[in-house]
């Protein structure tokens, strides 16, 4: 497993239901050397294009929440770490309720970052349901219920995630070649150019 001295052990990633997350957690860990991506399996794969061609790729690798095969439970590392089956790397571990915990996450693993993607909440949600919604099969949705409780849910996510951006000065990127540069020292002009309208910091 190739290492990067510039990167944590672990980013605690999150980002509301339809915000495209997925996508760019992807691109990162093809574009940034050092990420450890051994949580990937069969049963942890959705692909966007199966259910509507065209679209790109889906979800690959552990997602953490309500119903998953892992909890969002921070009080034990080698219960976050449990999915990847390599050693070393830098290991992003994803969960929309992350949002919901941010300041427990700070506090426990200061030496960890933690990304936020930030994509309005309308936006969010037409996304999401375009992509299948309900009928997403990984990760699991069914404890949202509805509609409702899926929008109601995204402003929530959403605002805590603002918020904690607010309090810790948070500078806000678009998905960009300046933004690999001044976080992870990387210089890639091969940029995606469907995330325009969604926003990305770190908090170190």
């Amino acid at each position: 497993m190739l290492t990067n001295p510039n990167l944590p052990n672990r980013i605690f990633y999150t980002g509301v239901p339809g915000s495209r997350w997925s996508g760019i957690a992807q691109w990162l860990e093809r574009v940034v050397p050092g990420f450890n991506i051994s949580d990937r399996t069969a049963d942890r794969t959705f692909g966007h294009c199966v259910a509507h061609p065209g679209l790109p790729a889906g979800h690959e690798g552990a997602y953490f929440g309500t119903g998953m095969e892992f909890k969002t439970q921070l009080d034990d590392p080698t219960y976050l770490d449990q999915p990847w089956v390599e050693p070393g790397g830098c290991r992003i571990i994803k969960s929309h309720e992350w949002s919901l915990q941010l300041d427990k996450i700070k506090e426990l693993y200061p030496n960890d970052w933690i990304m936020l993607v930030y994509r309005p909440d309308e936006v969010s949600s037409a996304w999401w349901h375009t992509i299948g919604g309900f009928n997403i099969q990984y990760p699991r949705y069914d404890h949202y219920v509805d509609a409702i409780g899926m929008n109601n849910a995204i402003r929530l996510q959403n605002q805590a995630i603002l918020d904690f951006g607010k309090r810790h000065d948070a500078v806000w990127y678009q998905v960009s070649s300046r933004f690999l540069k001044e976080q992870f020292m990387v210089d890639n002009d091969g940029l995606p150019d469907h995330f325009n309208d969604i926003l990305i910091t770190i908090i170190k």
